[in-house]
Parts: C-alpha cells; sequence; structure tokens
C-alpha cells in the first residue's frame, strides 16, 4: 500500500509542477500583453488542471483524510474545506 501512494503522491506531485510552469507561462502572457483570447485558453487550462489534481489529492487520500478528521473539531474543518472546494468546482 506505502508503494501506491508513493507513486499517487509522484504523480500529484508533478502534475503540480505542470500547473507551476503553466502559469509561468500565463505571467509572461500578461507581461507581453498577449492577445485576450489566447491568456483566457491559458487560464481555462490551469483552472482546469487544478480541478482535476484537487479531484485526485481526494481520491488518493480520502481515508487519511477522514481519518484524520474523526474528532469533532477536525471533521468540521473537513466538512468545511470539501464544501469550500466542491464550490469551486
Amino acid at each position: 500500500m506505502g508503494y501506491i501512494m508513493e507513486e499517487e503522491r509522484r504523480r500529484i506531485l508533478g502534475r503540480l509542477r505542470r500547473i507551476e510552469g503553466q502559469v509561468r507561462g500565463l505571467q509572461r502572457m500578461i507581461e507581453i500583453q498577449a492577445p485576450c483570447v489566447d491568456v483566457l485558453t491559458q487560464v481555462s487550462a490551469v483552472t482546469s488542471a487544478m480541478k482535476k489534481t484537487g479531484n485526485a489529492i481526494i481520491r488518493a487520500n480520502m481515508t487519511r483524510c477522514m481519518t484524520e478528521a474523526d474528532t469533532g473539531k477536525g471533521r468540521e474543518d473537513f466538512q468545511a474545506a470539501l464544501t469550500r472546494y466542491i464550490d469551486l468546482a
């Protein structure tokens, strides 16, 4: 089980590195005043990538997250965080 979790962690980190590169590209586009259509397309791509990464994190860590949140305040915090994520998705 540890190997599977480690592999998933590596995949998630890879996704985040690609998103980081996309955001840097977006910054360059703003700096050079790229056409609005191109900028918005890149913003859409970054947003989609972040949503997919959030889904991957939840899928890979749901059991651990729920176990950590097994106390009253922890459960409330986890539910609030999950609700915020769902509202953004």
